[in-house]
């Protein structure tokens, strides 16, 4: 029973930081109805980020999180601006390719910057120890909830109190009717890009306190896939349950599937083998809108 209680506490952790970076995934959707495939090379660059602002360059970890959150808003800024405003109009399939061709880029930057190579900075990060009765979470899993948590209550509170976040909530609804009242949409798809480049960059420090840094990074940020498919792809909310959901049962999965197969590796695939699952039999998700067409 506390081996149990162990993997879904670790899981719960491991899956605040999918459901940060699935949030993303959610809002660039919601404003442009586009996936972002480059999501997860957001993850991979954090990653690398943290890694450099650590190791290479020795700052503290406030330092380097800062330094890594203004890089990222820049980074989307620039991809907006740059890659995705000129097809504002064009049809969703240009935009999603687009998508597609900045992953390869972002993936070829850091082949190019880092070398590909397997980075860690596991003894950089703050020791936190909880223990709570026989179950104890690591100091990694327990950084990584702390800080998933906070930012995700911090983008709760962006999308309901400020102003460019009910431009967002708008835009997601009726992009005509806010145009109509005078809301510069372009600005609305900029911050949408700013704060999906800042989450996966954050969720990409965090996964890499955890198991290191290399390309397979990347991979493991489209786990978020599987978690918007899960929890939704219109809702925000059944984003954070559906990452909690597939964190634990991930873990659960690698503690007592994975020692049954003899090459492992189950709970690398065990969220894609969700993800199949919910667009047979629930193809809108936990939460989002059944939409149905009459013709």
């Amino acid at each position: 029973m506390t081996f149990f209680l162990q993997l879904v506490v670790t899981g719960l952790a491991q899956g605040m930081v999918y459901a940060l970076i699935a949030i993303g995934f959610v809002i660039i959707l919601k404003c442009s109805e586009v996936f972002n495939i480059a999501q997860g090379h957001f993850v991979l660059m954090g990653g690398y980020l943290g890694y450099t602002f650590l190791v290479p360059l020795g700052l503290p970890i406030w330092a380097a999180l800062l330094l890594a959150i203004a890089t990222a808003a820049v980074m989307g800024m620039a991809i907006e601006r740059l890659m995705l405003r000129p097809l504002v109009g064009q049809p969703v399939l240009a935009v999603v390719m687009m998508t597609i061709a900045l992953s390869t880029v972002l993936g070829g930057l850091a082949t190019l910057i880092w070398g590909a190579e397997y980075k860690t900075y596991h003894g950089l990060l703050p020791t936190l120890n909880l223990t709570v009765g026989a179950v104890s979470i690591p100091s990694e899993s327990l950084i990584g909830l702390i800080v998933s948590v906070v930012c995700v209550a911090l983008l709760m509170l962006l999308f309901r109190y400020t102003k460019i976040g009910l431009a967002m909530r708008a835009t997601a609804e009726d992009l005509q009717v806010v145009q109509s009242v005078g809301v510069k949409v372009t600005t609305v798809y900029a911050v949408s890009w700013i704060i999906a480049s800042v989450v996966g960059v954050i969720g990409g420090i965090l996964l890499g306190g955890v198991s290191g840094v290399n390309m397979d990074l990347a991979n493991i940020g489209l786990k978020a896939f599987a978690v918007v498919l899960l929890g939704g792809v219109d809702s925000i909310g059944g984003s954070i349950l559906a990452g909690v959901i597939l964190g634990m049962l991930e873990n659960v999965a690698a503690g007592y599937l994975d020692p049954l197969l003899p090459g492992g590796g189950l709970a690398q695939v065990f969220p894609f083998f969700i993800m199949i699952v919910v667009l047979i039999f629930r193809p809108y998700g936990l939460f989002g809108l059944a939409r149905i067409e009459r013709v």
